[in-house]
Order: C-alpha cells, then structure tokens, then sequence
C-alpha cells in the first residue's frame, strides 16, 4: 500500500516562467510573493504580476528559514488579505511560501502544526493556490508536502506537514538556474542527487518513486558534472532541475534515509546550508549503509538498487554497489565540498547529534537500522 501526491500542473521548459499569468488567471488578483536573499530573482515575477493586473507583496528570506520568518510573512499576508502565493527561489523561499500558504486558511501559528517541538495538528483545510518556481535543482521543495523550518532555540530543523501543502502549480524554468553560483550549483545538485539515491534504496520505497529515481539518477548522475564545469549549459541545468523535481516527488510519496536523518539535526546546530551537509554525509552514509547490509542483511534488495544506481552511473551492467560509493567519495572531493569538521562539527556534539538523529522520520525510512556505533563511524567519516 502506498499513497502518492502530485502538483496540480506542472510546467517545464526553457522561458516556462512566462506562462505564470496563463496559470494564475482564475485563482485571484492579490498575491503574495516569497523569494530569496536576493529579491532581483523575483524582479520578472513582478513584472509579469504587474502586466497582468494583479496587486502584490513581496518578501524575501535571507537565510534558512526559521518559526518568525513564516509568522512575520503571516502577519502582512493576511493584512494584506492575499488570495493566492508565489515562492521564487531556493528550498527556504518555497517552505516559507508553503507554510504561509496552509495557515492563511487553517488559523493559528507554526508552532500549532509543526513536528516534533510543536503540537503537531493536521492541517483541516487546503492551503490557498500556491505557486512555486524554483531557482535552484536541489531541495525538490516544489513537489513535497512538507515545509522545513528551524527552531533556533531548539537548535533542530522540523517540518510542518499536510498534504494540503504539495504546491497546485509548479513552474520549472531552466533559464533561472543558469546565473547560480558554483557554491550553490554544487550543494543542491548533490542534495537532489542524494534524495534520489535514498527514496530509490530505503524501505517505504514503491513502484511509482522507483520510476522517477530511476530517471532523476539517470538525469543526475549524468548533468551535474556538465552543470559545474559548464555553468550555461541550458539542456544540463534541465535535467538537474527535472531530476531536483523527482527527488521531490520521491521524498514525498517514499522516505529518505539516514543523511536526511542526520542532516536535519546537523542544520539546527551547525547553522550550515542543507545542502553543503547532505553532500559532506553522502559517501560515508552509503559507505556504512553498504557494510551492515552485507554483514546483516545480505539479500536486503537495496543491495539490488545501490548496485542498480551503479550502472546508471558508469553504464557497466557488471558494477558494484561499492563502485557507486568510491565514485561519490571522489566526485565530492573534486568539488572540494568541505567535511563536517570544516563546517563546524567537534568531538563533543557527535553523541547529540546521534540521538537527535535518531528521532528524525528519514532515519526511520533508512535501508537498514544501523546501530550508535555506526552512526558514529559515519559522523567520524564525514569529518575527516
């Protein structure tokens, strides 16, 4: 048994973005308009709300989004009485939109809904319109059902979460991630690379997710070293878009695994971007997901799918599982993506961040449960 959520409408292409008033035409004519720490990327949004008649306001978020940043938004969206809200930008900009999007129609605060550190409440009611054009290719926020905030005085990230969030229109316009810069290029494409991997491998995953890993892998594993060393290749910054897109739809209708486990903990102490963190864990996560499956679980079928991804990655029929792990080893140290100790991790936090990993929902959904010491070996892996 298994569920599966979608967009409404989803439209891809180069220069997508300029059929935003085609699809807004019926659901209002005062929105609100959520970007990211640069506002410039949201300068054609405006453009097109304005030939199109439609009033707007427009905030940004400068960083990764926390519980004040969605009730600052609140508070003027709904004194500005918005029908309808667009998100154009990275993961922070879409989960903030998201959120603002459900509780314009569900009432109260984040904290009424959100996981783990809130009350965690359903949402009862859908969420007004919500468009999302992302940026970047990498979070995958564009097709989820959830909007991933940070609790600083928690020091954790959580997720607010409602079917009622999986956004109703999507725009997929490879034209806006061209002028991204490497830093960037490089941190989401190995998240979305890394969404895929773990929704293909953990144990919630079925038929429908498999199919779109197995394209996002394919899409991935081939575009995002032509991205990196060729930054305007429009045709590369499309695949890596589409393939962030599926990661989203594979998170959303399977699970991830331990690198999100970890991640998610990691992000509220370290104050460091997602996707530098799911870059730094991936190689030691499958690493040691690897080994325990092999002294464990020795006919588990995610040995099946990581050997699978191996031959999305070299072409070979013959590869290994264990090719597919020196292969991301290597592609993450020719990035120069820094280790865990180099973004902030020390001795002291290891044994924190394994319990609070512990917690997370992904970490649930891994391809096996790993024991503390192995939790621990893959924090120590990824610091070296």
């Amino acid at each position: 048994m298994f569920d599966w959520s979608l967009p409404r409408h989803v439209r891809f292409g180069a220069g997508a973005l300029n059929a935003l008033p085609e699809l807004i035409r019926d659901i209002g004519t005062r929105a609100l308009v959520v970007s990211g720490r640069d506002p410039q990327r949201a300068a054609r949004v405006a453009e097109l709300l304005e030939a199109g008649a439609v009033a707007f306001l427009c905030e940004s978020v400068e960083r990764e989004p926390t519980i004040d940043d969605v009730e600052r938004i609140l508070r003027k969206a709904r004194q500005a009485d918005v029908q309808f809200v667009i998100a154009v930008g990275g993961g922070s900009a879409l989960d903030v939109g998201k959120a603002v999007a459900g509780l314009l129609t569900n009432g109260g605060t984040v904290l009424d809904y959100l996981e783990v550190v809130g009350r965690g409440q359903p949402l009862t009611r859908p969420a007004v319109p919500f468009v999302a054009i992302p940026t970047t290719a990498g979070t995958g926020s564009e097709a989820t059902r959830n909007a991933v905030l940070e609790v600083p005085e928690q020091r954790v990230k959580v997720s607010m979460r409602s079917p009622y969030l999986v956004p109703t229109y999507v725009i997929l316009d490879p034209e806006l991630t061209i002028t991204l810069p490497r830093a960037q290029t490089v941190a989401s494409g190995l998240d979305a690379l890394t969404q895929l991997l773990e929704a293909f491998v953990c144990r919630r995953a079925n038929p429908l997710t498999d199919a779109v890993c197995r394209e996002g892998l394919r899409r991935a594993f081939a575009s995002l070293p032509r991205v990196v060393s060729h930054p305007h290749n429009c045709d590369a910054r499309g695949d890596m878009l589409l393939a962030a897109f599926f990661s989203g739809i594979a998170l959303a209708n399977a699970g991830l695994g331990a690198v999100h486990g970890f991640a998610g903990p990691l992000g509220g102490l370290l104050k460091a971007p997602h996707g530098l963190l799911c870059a730094a864990l991936l190689p030691a996560v499958v690493e040691v997901n690897l080994s325990a499956l092999r002294q464990r679980e020795p006919h588990s079928p995610a040995l099946q799918r990581y050997a699978e991804a191996a031959v999305f990655l070299t072409g070979e029929q013959s590869a290994s599982p264990e090719q597919l792990a020196d292969w991301l080893a290597e592609f993450v140290r020719q990035l120069q993506v820094p280790s865990l100790k180099q973004i902030g991790l020390s001795e002291e936090q290891i044994a924190e961040v394994i319990e609070k990993a512990r917690r997370a929902s992904s970490m649930k959904a891994n391809p096996i449960e790993l024991t503390n010491s192995e939790l621990e070996l893959i924090l120590r892996k990824a610091m070296e």
